[in-house]
């Protein structure tokens, strides 16, 4: 091939006569697939060749060879076997790779050169549905991006369960949070895109030709897909930057998957009062699925999913992720679970995990890729849904009756594929052994002559031996003879005249008879004619199921949130959750709270804490030591808060939770490498989206402002935050600092409140009493934080001393001198509060005041 043309790839003024007839079959396939690998089927192997076999060597770490020569040039070539292939492609997706399976269509006994062979799928990371391929316990979403006048289109769907959802972002912050929620296992996006900052840590880049996002061309291919004139139905602005993302979506699914796609019925949009809304660092901090680490242990999830299903699991995960704020849906879920509670849930358990996955099951259904251990599932599943249905009967909860409806049953099709499917199905269709014995007429007939073939061999091989008085003469078969009959080359002497010779051996010699040839080439037709009439069979159970498939799907979404409910009905008594109360005042009161992660892990008994959020008491300044317990303190407040949202009971008794609308915490930092940003600007960063973005009724969690940079002007920020949340955005918010003088805000302001977490100190030793008492801490505990670190014995002992001169003032630097370089600091306060309560709303943004108090300190 050219040097300056990619290997794989065909110009459109290549010659192709200078290449053997079977590569210029494989070109012409490649050349429509370039940029994926091709895994071309050659017999019992998958092979891939040129650039394509030498990067395939490299992921998979298999062999490079060479396949002679084809235009003159060696031929790179790997392989797989296709008996293993799965496994190849499993690893080949996780590494973010799309693959193109390329299956021989034609038959070789009758093709005149090359079989022909065409791309039967495109396996993509955001588009497999095959189990060996997925993780089963985290969704898989394909998603797509638009920006269009600095607003975001963002669409994602979950193919293995036709889930379809598009919304409008109007920052990049939004649709930071976004990316962050939904994590795409692959991301589309248009060629013109600009905003690649955004989008560059993203798994599954994939760049698309900027018409697929063009409105009308997305608007008529979703119609289409959902029968519909236009998308009204669904609640969709004609005018959303969704749809166009969504169109981009629905377009690739089509060109990957290469069929009908009827499980993908309807499409929803994600709208921000639906939720209460999480921001990227919120979820980050608040580690609900993922540890600050990148893994999954000692996570809200790990600790609250005890799901009996892998569909059950995802759908918790999602709730987690999207609390919601309808009322009324929530009280339902909270009634179903006190419902469950008082039910033998221990055996709906037992049946859901005989049920498993059969969401993902299903969606194969769709596509027409279910295997016979698919349809296996799915009767297994019908057969047990009349059992869970009379468990949820016999509770007399309205909310779980409507379930029940849902679940529904399917007696017709457990009996057709009670009868159509053996017990235990092979893998794959291939080789047959599938359908049941009694299914159809026609195949028993042809599998009883091909079984029949046992009994004449015998009855041939007894026959023969009477005939010839040949002992060890012998009636074989193999796949490249077929039948034969065998005789010692010492008996040749007595091998009858009828016999022909096939094969000589070097002990033995091989025959054939008239007789044997017909009956092998009867037995051989029939086995292959059974073959084809059984897959025959297998695709027409498809179309028997089909019609039923969106019941099937809906029953599906049923059974996983049966699964996630009872779930949280033994996370309950297990864990000792309660039942909450959902008010319309605000505030947020709980007694003996608790953070559960932390309480999992920790080895000595959790000490509960209360909290009392309400009109009156808006804000609390946290103070106490390291390690005391302050952060903890504020992640328990968000997550009692943020199950109360998904419906869940909460570590704590009595709770009571008001309107919440957002979730925001300021909590912990490190350096952003990556984007060449220090710890202050990532903490200033998030410190400014919280003050663009919180509402009265946002809970917002502040952790340490104005750590990042020297004390005053530390201070001087964390003060300016704290009473702009105050007096002007009237946030609830929890505020934990070391700044002590910040305590003195309380007397300012009749809505903040001072709470500490104290510490005992015995000698040398610290305690921490991780109890929560109302006033300000006295003091911090630096130096046995310290100490309790390993921080050597003679730099406490000097600290310590240090400490001494400082608190009685007499440090080595002149009284007159400090006296003429600081400012004292309680006069600096009180000016810069008056700075704030002198500026008006309309004066500047949160940012802007922020800049100008950062000014006026360095004028101070």
């Amino acid at each position: 091939m050219p040097s300056n043309q990619k290997a794989g790839q065909v110009s459109q003024s290549e010659n192709l006569s200078q290449h053997t007839p079977m590569m210029r079959q494989y070109l012409a396939i490649k050349a429509e697939h370039p940029d994926i690998l091709l895994f071309y089927r050659m017999g019992d192997f998958y092979e891939l060749f040129y650039d394509d076999a030498k990067r395939a060597a490299q992921l998979l770490d298999i062999s490079l060879t060479a396949r002679g020569k084809s235009g003159g040039d060696p031929i790179p070539m790997a392989g797989v076997p296709y008996h293993a292939v799965e496994n190849y492609l499993a690893r080949l997706v996780k590494l973010g790779e799309s693959v193109a399976i390329c299956e021989q269509v034609g038959d070789p006994a009758t093709s005149k050169g090359p079989v022909e062979r065409k791309v039967q799928r495109i396996i993509t990371p955001g588009t497999v549905t095959d189990e060996a391929l997925l993780e089963e316990r985290q969704d898989n979403l394909l998603a797509a991006i638009y920006c269009e006048n600095s607003k975001f289109g963002y669409a994602t769907l979950d193919l293995t369960s036709g889930r379809f959802f598009v919304s409008q972002l109007d920052s990049e912050t939004a649709l930071s949070a976004e990316l962050q929620r939904t994590q795409p296992a692959e991301l589309l996006y248009p060629d013109d895109f600009s905003n690649h900052s955004l989008i560059e840590r993203c798994e599954g880049l994939r760049r698309r030709p900027p018409w697929e996002f063009e409105r009308d061309t997305c608007t008529r291919l979703l119609c289409q897909q959902f029968g519909t004139q236009d998308l009204s139905g669904f609640g969709i602005d004609a005018n959303s930057l969704g749809l166009c993302a969504a169109g981009c979506v629905l377009q690739y699914v089509k060109d990957t998957q290469r069929s009908s796609l009827p499980h993908i019925r309807s499409i929803k949009q994600h709208r921000l009062n639906d939720s209460v809304i999480l921001d990227a660092a919120t979820r980050r901090n608040l580690e609900l699925t993922q540890n600050l680490q990148g893994g999954t242990d000692n996570t809200l999830a790990a600790v609250l999913d005890n799901t009996s299903t892998a569909m059950g699991s995802r759908l918790l995960k999602r709730w987690l992720h999207r609390p919601i704020t309808d009322r009324q849906q929530l009280l339902a879920r909270q009634q179903m679970i006190g419902a469950l509670q008082q039910s033998d849930y221990p055996e709906v358990q037992r049946l859901l995990k005989q049920i498993g996955d059969i969401e993902r099951v299903f969606a194969r259904l769709a596509l027409r890729s279910a295997r016979p251990r698919d349809f296996a599932r799915m009767r297994e599943a019908f057969t047990l849904l009349p059992d869970i249905l009379t468990h949820l009967s016999a509770l007399n909860c309205f909310e779980l009756a409507g379930l029940a409806s849902q679940i529904g049953q399917f007696p017709e099709l457990a009996t057709l594929l009670q009868n159509a499917v053996i017990d235990n199905p092979p893998v794959v269709i291939r080789d047959g052994g599938v359908i049941a014995p009694g299914y159809s007429e026609e195949l028993d007939e042809l599998r009883a002559l091909s079984k029949g073939a046992t009994d004449y061999v015998d009855q041939l091989e007894l026959r023969e031996r009477e005939r010839t008085g040949i002992p060890t003469l012998k009636v074989g078969f193999n796949k490249v003879h077929g039948f034969y009959i065998e005789v010692s080359r010492s008996y040749s002497a007595q091998v009858p005249a009828d016999y022909v010779r096939r094969q000589t051996l070097k002990n033995n010699e091989r025959f054939i008879l008239p007789e044997l040839k017909d009956y092998e080439d009867k037995v051989l037709t029939s086995q292959s004619r059974a073959l084809a009439l059984e897959k025959k069979l297998f695709d027409e159970l498809f179309d028997l199921l089909l019609p039923s498939l969106a019941q099937l799907v809906a029953s599906a979404e049923a059974l996983a949130t049966l699964d996630v409910l009872t779930n949280l009905a033994e996370r309950a008594e297990t864990l000792n959750l309660h039942c909450p109360t959902l008010t319309d005042e605000v505030g947020i009161h709980y007694d003996q709270g608790r953070h559960l992660v932390v309480e999992a892990m920790s080895k000595t008994p959790f000490i509960a804490n209360p909290l009392a959020m309400d009109e009156s008491r808006r804000m609390l300044i946290i103070t106490g030591p390291n390690m005391g317990g302050k952060s903890t303190y504020m992640r328990q407040t968000a997550l009692i808060t943020l199950l109360a949202y998904i419906g869940s009971y909460v570590p704590a008794e009595r709770a009571s939770i008001g309107p919440i609308d957002r979730i925001f915490t300021r909590i912990g930092a490190s350096d952003d490498l990556a984007s060449g940003r220090s710890t202050f600007m990532v903490e200033m960063t998030e410190t400014a989206n919280i003050l663009n973005n919180a509402t009265p009724q946002s809970l917002v969690l502040m952790d340490e402002i104005g750590r990042g940079t020297s004390t005053y002007d530390g201070l001087s920020l964390a003060w300016a935050c704290a009473e702009y949340l105050a007096t002007r955005l009237h946030s609830l918010t929890l505020f934990a600092t070391h700044y002590f003088e910040m305590t003195a805000m309380a007397q300012q302001h009749t809505t903040l409140c001072n709470v500490h977490l104290d510490a005992v100190e015995y000698g040398d030793e610290i305690r921490f009493m991780h109890a929560v008492q109302e006033g300000a801490a006295n003091r911090s505990f630096g130096l046995q934080v310290a100490q309790l670190a390993g921080v050597p014995k003679v730099v406490i002992s000097a600290a310590k001393k240090k400490l001494v001169m400082l608190e009685n003032n007499t440090s080595t630097t002149p009284v007159d001198d400090v006296n003429n370089e600081q400012i004292d600091m309680l006069e600096e306060l009180d000016e810069l509060r008056q700075a704030v309560d002198n500026l008006q709303p309309d004066d500047m943004t949160p940012k802007q005041a922020l800049a100008a108090l950062y000014q006026l300190k360095d004028l101070l």
